[in-house]
């Protein structure tokens, strides 16, 4: 592990989960319920199979929308009530623990870092600026647009970040906490470190291929502080 942090030039991080627990205060399940009753309000409670009628995922029930009506008005309407929800959430989310000193750290050692997300954008750089990280960021934060095809595990936002900030795939390293990370960072060619807050989140990594997985970044820390 110490040479995957250690040969990072670029620094490529999923934000819910790695940076902050988005959701710690704003429930995701009542974000995902509600998301259900609007539809029901519209008539279209049968877009939705019954697993998605229940699933605590707000982004399932997106994702479940948009395959049986892509590209359309109605996607576009779901897709802002929830990035409406996400950017209520940020004022109660959780901070990864020592993930603000990691940051401040890694720029201070000149690692280019960029933002790579299924989460809106716009709640991504909100969660910065409030937390005073934004400048370690931006303009390098890409996450979820209006084409939900595009979402990880498609490796379109982290091929963008590689891009924008020319950098060469081989000296990149993605840190996420979902097998959809993984799948997207080795379709870009991207070193992967996984991020599991509990033992649950590591099965779930190591089944989809992960090999490196820390439990808390403060190891990673140390590395890059050179301790």
């Amino acid at each position: 592990m110490r040479s995957l942090i250690a040969d990072a030039r670029f620094v490529l991080f999923d934000f819910d989960g790695p940076i902050c627990q988005l959701f710690a205060g704003h429930s995701a399940a009542r974000v995902a319920l509600q998301q259900v009753e609007w539809l029901e309000e519209q008539g279209l409670h049968g877009l939705l199979a019954n697993g998605v009628r229940d699933d605590p995922d707000p982004h399932s029930v997106l994702r479940a929308v948009d395959l049986r009506h892509p590209d359309s008005d109605l996607v576009d309407e779901l897709e802002e009530r929830l990035t409406y929800e996400e950017l209520k959430a940020v004022v109660s989310a959780w901070p990864t623990p020592y993930v603000d000193a990691l940051i401040r750290t890694w720029t201070a050692v000149g690692t280019r870092l960029a933002i790579t997300t299924n989460n809106s954008p716009r709640v991504a750089a909100s969660y910065l600026t409030d937390r005073g990280l934004i400048d370690c960021f931006a303009p390098h934060i890409y996450g979820r647009t209006k084409d939900l095809e595009l979402l990880k595990p498609n490796p379109y936002c982290v091929n963008r970040a590689l891009s924008a900030m020319g950098a060469d795939p081989s000296r990149a390293l993605l840190i996420g906490d979902s097998p959809s990370d993984y799948v997207a960072a080795r379709a870009a060619g991207v070193r992967f470190l996984g991020y599991a807050r509990n033992e649950r989140k590591e099965r779930v990594l190591r089944g989809a291929g992960a090999g490196e997985i820390v439990g808390s970044l403060l190891p990673v820390l140390n590395i890059v502080a050179g301790r």
